[in-house]
């Protein structure tokens, strides 16, 4: 049967967004890859480490906001275009930093330019598609999380070997991202609401619109349920690279790459599969996916905790139960991003996307680079002072870092719960949602 141009169209703009979406996440991890030998060309500590990470994360929440208005009532397709083309050429200038405030404010620079992405791809991809088919296409979309993390991991340390400087990959990773700002502004968006059994006219303007999207009591927990996440996987993308490097005597590109089997190779499986069990839970029960997210968060906890808890075990037994975690781990996106499609009307779901963002970035990915910072830093006091050493070194930062990785699976833990009770919500708010459409229309 012959596809209709519309649907055609979704799948076309689709592949597009998952291809920014990749640049978005290659271009944010390089910091973590090339940490180490910034550490040791500026004399950095975790904790300034860290604050790359959260500084970056603070400002792309707090810009993301506004900018998620603006994609509820503005062009989606330009404001995406103007913001991957601000991040990819902000990204070039983070090669010329000749010092730990130089690099540190031209983060924030790139922060701002992708916080104007995610916000009008995830409005967008919820008029491309209806609901039966959003936690696939949501999946692909997706899908440029761990395949940037595996380009960024599997290239990066490559670059710098080559080049012999920590500075080339930024400047070799701004240009496909100006090239596909250009077709960007070509997208042919569809009508808000476009996809919906139920429409609603667009131009009708929304009262109060924060307070309707904070009125939502399932919202409210897939926000703590995310605060948490990201604390979890932030945290991990920031430090992997330079724990691998310490605690298991690993160099840079080995380290990048066993990072990036972790945090990128399992992605491959995790959204492409479970995008496609979510729906078929989704049709079983209208809670199903917040329940398998919830299941899956205990199967990443208890992993990524055995994984840190063996110690140095053989680097292969780590890096595989790691990822087995992680592999679970990633049914978060799928399965909460769409959770969030259900409960909120189309006018307002941009909206309701950068207000869970900036919960996320703010107090869970800008927390988790900086707090396990500072504490990697204060158990390497800890392990230079039982070893009644004067003099800190690289063994007793080792220790320290792979001490402070224990808030990862705390923090998946926490996940699990939020995600129970966001699914004991669930089924009432998507029928006021619903509910809310009719009304509209009436």
């Amino acid at each position: 049967m012959q596809q209709s141009p519309q649907a055609a169209n979704a799948w076309r703009v689709l592949f597009l967004l998952f291809l920014a979406n990749l640049f978005n996440f290659f271009d944010r991890t390089i910091p973590a890859i090339i940490i180490e030998p910034v550490r040791h060309e500026w004399s950095l500590s975790d904790f300034q480490l860290g604050l790359i990470g959260t500084a970056f994360t603070l400002v792309y929440a707090i810009a993301g906001v506004p900018l998620g208005r603006m994609a509820d009532t503005g062009a989606r397709r330009k404001i995406m275009g103007w913001g991957l083309a601000v991040w990819s050429g902000l990204t070039a200038v983070n090669g010329l930093a000749w010092n730990f405030w130089s690099f540190l404010l031209v983060r924030m620079g790139v922060g701002i330019g992708e916080a104007s992405y995610a916000p009008a791809a995830n409005s967008l991809i919820g008029d491309l598609f209806p609901a039966h088919k959003r936690a696939r296409a949501m999946g692909i979309f997706m899908l440029g999380l761990p395949l940037g993390l595996v380009l960024a991991f599997f290239t990066i340390g490559a670059m710098v070997k080559a080049f012999d400087s920590w500075r080339a990959p930024f400047f070799i990773a701004a240009v496909p991202g100006l090239i596909l700002a250009i077709f960007m502004f070509f997208i042919k968006e569809p009508a808000r609401g476009a996809a919906e059994v139920v429409k609603v006219s667009s131009a009708t303007p929304v009262d109060k619109p924060l307070r309707r999207v904070l009125a939502i009591r399932t919202f409210w927990w897939l926000t703590v349920a995310g605060l948490t996440y990201n604390f979890a996987t932030y945290a991990t993308n920031s430090f992997m690279v330079p724990m691998l490097q310490r605690y298991f005597l690993m160099p840079l590109e080995q380290a990048a790459i066993s990072t990036g089997i972790i945090t990128g190779l399992t992605g491959l499986v995790g959204l492409t599969l479970g995008g496609w069990v979510a729906d078929k839970v989704h049709q079983k029960s209208e809670r199903g996916r917040l329940l398998l997210a919830a299941f899956s968060m205990a199967v990443a906890a208890v992993c990524t905790a055995y994984a840190l808890m063996a110690g140095r075990i053989e680097v292969g037994l780590f890096v595989g139960v790691f990822s087995l975690g992680w592999l679970f781990a990633y049914n978060f996106y799928t399965c909460v991003y769409t959770a969030i499609q259900d409960v909120v009307e189309p006018r307002l779901r941009a909206t309701a996307m950068a207000l869970y963002f900036a919960g996320l970035y703010l107090l869970g990915g800008g927390l988790g680079p900086v707090v396990v910072g500072l504490l990697s830093d204060h158990y390497s006091q800890v392990a230079m002072l039982a070893a009644g050493a004067g003099e800190m070194n690289e063994t007793f930062k080792a220790v320290g870092l792979h001490n402070a990785m224990y808030l990862v699976p705390a923090a998946l833990t926490l996940t699990m719960l939020a995600l129970f009770q966001a699914a004991r919500c669930f089924v009432r708010d998507a029928a006021n949602m619903r509910q809310g459409l009719a009304a509209a229309m009436a």
